[in-house]
This record gives C-alpha cells, sequence and structure tokens, in this order.
C-alpha cells in the first residue's frame, strides 16, 4: 500500500499545500481519504484526473470535501463524459450539502457523477482495501479511518478532539496519520481539535509505526507543532505532513 498526501492543511489551503485530501493505492485501485479545497488540481501531479476508484469523506467541512465540486465538473462534463460513477462513503447528508455548495437542485445533483453510500460506524471492503469507519468528536458528524491492505495498515484521524475511539482504529497500525491543529496552550477548547502533544498521546496509546502530523493551519508556527508532539510520550519516528510525501508501505 502506498500513501500519498495531496493536501495537508487545516482549514484551508495554505501556500505549500492544499487542504485535506490523502490518495491510498493498491493493486491499482485508488482510493481518496478527503477531497478539500485545493486538492484537485494537486491530486493531478500524482494520478490521471480520472484514475479515482473511490471517495471516502470523513466529514462534510469544506476543507475536507469542496473538491468534490469540480471533480463533479470534471466526470460530467470533460472530453469523455459520461464517466463512470465514482462511488463515495460519505456521512448520509452529503449529497444534499454538496449539491447546494455547488449552487445545483436537489435532483439530479451530483449523483450524476458520484454513488453516494452513507458512511456508519464498522468495516466494510472497497476495492482491495478493508476500511473501518469510527465516530470522533467534531461539532459535526465526523469519522475516523482504519485502512488495511496486504498486511499493511494506516489509520486517518480526520478531525477531532480527543478521543478513545481514534486509539481503538490506529492500534498497530503502521502509520498514523493525525490531525494537529491548535498549538499549546491554556483553555482549548474540547471535542473540536488536538495539539501535537495529545497527538502523539493518541500515537503512543495506539503503538502505532509512524506517526505524521497533518491538517496543520497555517498561521501556526509549524516547528511549534513538532516541538509539542515531542511531549506527547511517543518514541517512534514523528513528522510534520507535506504535500506531495509518499509512504510507501510495502
Amino acid at each position: 500500500m502506498k500513501v500519498t498526501i495531496v493536501g495537508c492543511s487545516g482549514s484551508y489551503p495554505g501556500p505549500d499545500s492544499p487542504a485535506s485530501c490523502y490518495l491510498l493505492e493498491a493493486d491499482g485501485f485508488r482510493m481518496l481519504l478527503d477531497f478539500g479545497s485545493g486538492s484537485l488540481g494537486a491530486l493531478q501531479r500524482h494520478i490521471g484526473l480520472y484514475d479515482v476508484d473511490a471517495i471516502c469523506l470523513s466529514h462534510l467541512h469544506a476543507d475536507h470535501c469542496l473538491d468534490m465540486c469540480g471533480y463533479h465538473v470534471a466526470r460530467t462534463y470533460g472530453p469523455a463524459a459520461p464517466y463512470p460513477k465514482v462511488p463515495v462513503y460519505a456521512p448520509a447528508n452529503a449529497p444534499v450539502r454538496l449539491s447546494a455548495a455547488y449552487g445545483m437542485p436537489d435532483e439530479p445533483g451530483l449523483e450524476t457523477a458520484f454513488d453516494f453510500v452513507p458512511l456508519t460506524p464498522g468495516s466494510f471492503e472497497i476495492g482491495p482495501f478493508t476500511l473501518t469507519a469510527g465516530l470522533v468528536n467534531h461539532p459535526v458528524e465526523a469519522y475516523g479511518f482504519r485502512v488495511a491492505s496486504g498486511g499493511k495498515s494506516v489509520a486517518y484521524s480526520g478531525d477531532t478532539g480527543e478521543c478513545d475511539e481514534l486509539v481503538r482504529l490506529a492500534s498497530g497500525t503502521d502509520l498514523l496519520l493525525c490531525e494537529a491543529s491548535f498549538i499549546e496552550q491554556p483553555d482549548l477548547p474540547t471535542d473540536l481539535h488536538l495539539t501535537g502533544r495529545q497527538a502523539a498521546e493518541h500515537a503512543a496509546k495506539a503503538d502505532v509505526g509512524r506517526l505524521v502530523l497533518t491538517h496543520l493551519v497555517p498561521w501556526n508556527d509549524q516547528a511549534t507543532v513538532l516541538d509539542d508532539a515531542s511531549k506527547g510520550g511517543y518514541h517512534g519516528p514523528v513528522e510534520l505532513a507535506r504535500s506531495g510525501a509518499v509512504y510507501d508501505l510495502a
């Protein structure tokens, strides 16, 4: 399994990265975890525009899903359209929310390009991947993911505050993509985002092989995020996410 970070910026695209988007590949199958603002352009540096086989959306905040609208245009009106529908695993109200963002009526909406499948907690197969979804702590319906294939596994936090479910999803994985949106300071809100320290604490509890800090908000000093992570009790390799970085788990 190969993991490519397409976008890792938190809340909005930064100068060096689109918002959240991760490309997972195995056995010629290509799946996206999130499709945030700005990621459609960067994705084309790694695969062809029409090579996406499945999409999973952790939640429906714009920095995790908004480029679904642009991808609808590409698949509906491209030179060889119509293209086969792409299965999209997402919270149940995704078709209505995304159609509203695009500015089209609910019907037929984005269903001309995508086959929406409502997410619920549990495990299921997507191509060569076994994906496990679990609800995490965020103000809207939000999921973390565990993806396994060929004896390798990766966990993705999505957006979350401190959360036992994230530890469960990440337990024993080779790689944890964990959000670290907050800098350590007093009176941070709960059930919203993690600091670097909290991300490292989750990684330590889950005994993951590698921690990559992501959802990096551009106004933060990222060196501080990484320093915060050094205080979380995790002793494996830890680094900041970078758009274009590739992790080959084979």
